[in-house]
């Protein structure tokens, strides 16, 4: 008998003032029996920081060829192409294809993931950004996540401050980008 995916129902309260974005959202996330939890963190982290209209998760690990998070126009056009974790470099050449705008989320530092991808043959590689989550932020999620999880995320220059069950736990969102030097 093949395992089915459990669905997590999130309810965030987003109050982005870095791109200027104040919504509730009810957010339900299908996690896939091969996806960690961190995975299922991180995305649900990256749709909000990503959140506009035409947001959609895919299929994601269920539909390799397919990104973790999308965002289509209305006329059906992608817009951006949303990875989550440390996407090869073939992918990120496909995605970078495929859509005009591409960002990959993960739960490590993005420098590693630059230095890895260093040299190799990716379509406009000095577009594609890669920001990284602080640990603490991902643990802080994790460390409440139920099939029903309620919080509140804040976005400041930079900075996430995520306010779970009476708590608050905040860290930087790190930037890269393909194509500049790592640190």
């Amino acid at each position: 008998m093949a395992l089915t995916a459990t669905v997590y129902n999130f309810d965030v309260q987003l109050s982005d003032v870095d791109r200027n974005v104040y919504e509730t959202l009810a957010i339900r996330a299908a996690r896939q029996p091969s996806e960690t939890e961190e995975y299922l963190a991180t995305r649900v982290l990256a749709y909000c920081l990503e959140y506009t209209n035409g947001i959609t998760f895919t299929k994601g690990l269920a539909e390799p060829d397919t990104p973790a998070i999308e965002v289509r126009d209305l006329t059906g056009a992608l817009q951006a192409w949303i990875e989550v974790g440390s996407p090869d470099a073939a992918r990120l050449h496909k995605a970078s294809k495929a859509a005009p705008r591409v960002v990959v989320y993960t739960a490590r530092d993005p420098a590693r993931l630059v230095n890895q991808l260093a040299g190799e043959r990716i379509h406009r590689a000095e577009s594609i950004e890669i920001r990284g989550f602080d640990p603490a932020v991902i643990a802080g999620l994790l460390a409440r996540l139920d099939r029903r999880t309620t919080f509140e995320l804040t976005v400041t220059e930079g900075q996430l401050y995520l306010t779970i069950g009476g708590a608050t736990v905040d860290g930087p969102l790190t930037t890269a980008r393909l194509g500049e030097p790592a640190a």
